[in-house]
């Protein structure tokens, strides 16, 4: 166990399997845990790192990881999180990582808050945001239950339209705001992918994950990995909190460069080409991102509690665990 610390917690305490590093019943544990999901490092990892870090795991299991120090215990399970999904065990493809999520998601993020967008433009952004999360969504939902391709495929078509519909109207209603002051207009545009992109978001997670609230999901002991059963209870439970985190993530990624950039803009060298305006506003979403998503992921424990009394009466009868578990989702 390492001595050093980060906010009161220990940076490698006494390493423990399939238990997050920092303490998930508050913010901050959250917060740094989420920040170990992102870390973008992990996209480098070769194929000959990911299966040394499996076999130090599977050396722990067996009671064989004596000498192995606690950092390189919790340092190989950070990585297994990263690059595989916790149900099914496959690799996620590191664009629809988590990980993934900042470096693959910020042109998408800079092009939806260029200024004073043509229609085509508006359109393609929006299509691209929303295609880029009906990948990861699909990539980190709970898989213990089968869903079949056509329900993602509606589901991409309708955030799609959702996305461009809220913007598109949006849109021509501020154009065709002619009492508004041309300032006063630019500066509500800047704000329109916000709500288009939050109601979009939110329906997306909604639409890819119906199956979940249809069919439930498994619910489980924590400590012993046992399976209880399914549950729609905990589905929608799991379905509300992602759909939550979903609508929050915007928030901060879309408020924030609107509210800078209109400053920066007042210095020449930001306005001088258009190619430098777009770089910096590149470089102010893009932290933007990097800001928003750990504090969005943060709001609820990816491995979540469900009251036993809010599941089914069914299930409610083979346990006599005041709490049982399951995978939220990401």
């Amino acid at each position: 166990m390492s001595s050093e610390t980060l906010f009161g917690y220990p940076v490698y305490p006494k390493f423990k399997l399939g238990e997050p590093r920092f303490p998930q019943d508050t913010f901050l544990g959250r917060y740094l845990h989420c920040l170990d999901v992102i870390d973008p490092r992990t996209l480098f990892a070769s194929n000959k790192k990911l299966e040394e870090s499996l076999d130090l795991l599977q050396k722990f299991k067996s009671g064989n990881a004596q000498n192995i120090p606690d950092k390189d215990l919790w340092e190989a399970q950070k990585l297994k999180s990263a690059v595989l999904h916790p149900d099914t065990g496959e690799k996620v493809l590191p664009p629809f990582r988590m990980s993934g999520f900042v470096p693959f998601g910020w042109i998408t993020v800079t092009g939806m808050l260029l200024p004073n967008p043509s229609w085509p433009t508006l359109l393609f952004w929006q299509w691209m945001n929303q295609s880029h999360n009906a990948c990861v969504n699909y990539a980190n939902r709970n898989a213990t239950q089968p869903q079949p391709l056509s329900k993602y495929i509606g589901a991409y078509g309708a955030a799609v339209t959702a996305a461009c519909t809220i913007s598109g109207g949006l849109t021509y209603f501020i154009k065709k705001a002619s009492s508004l002051p041309p300032t006063t207009r630019l500066i509500i545009q800047r704000f329109v992918p916000l709500p288009a992109t939050s109601l979009a978001s939110s329906l997306n997670v909604i639409c890819m994950r119906w199956n979940e609230l249809e069919t439930g999901i498994e619910v489980y002991e924590k400590d012993t990995g046992k399976v209880i059963g399914v549950s729609k209870a905990a589905a929608k439970q799991a379905v509300t909190d992602t759909t939550l985190v979903r609508a929050f993530l915007p928030v901060p990624l879309l408020l924030m460069p609107p509210c800078i950039m209109p400053f920066l803009e007042r210095f020449k060298w930001v306005t001088k080409t258009q190619v430098r305006h777009i770089f910096v506003n590149a470089i102010v979403c893009t932290l933007s991102f990097a800001v928003s998503l750990p504090v969005a992921l943060a709001l609820f424990p990816q491995e979540s509690a469900i009251s036993r009394d809010l599941l089914e009466p069914e299930l409610q009868q083979k346990t006599d665990r005041i709490q049982l578990y399951y995978n939220k989702g990401l």
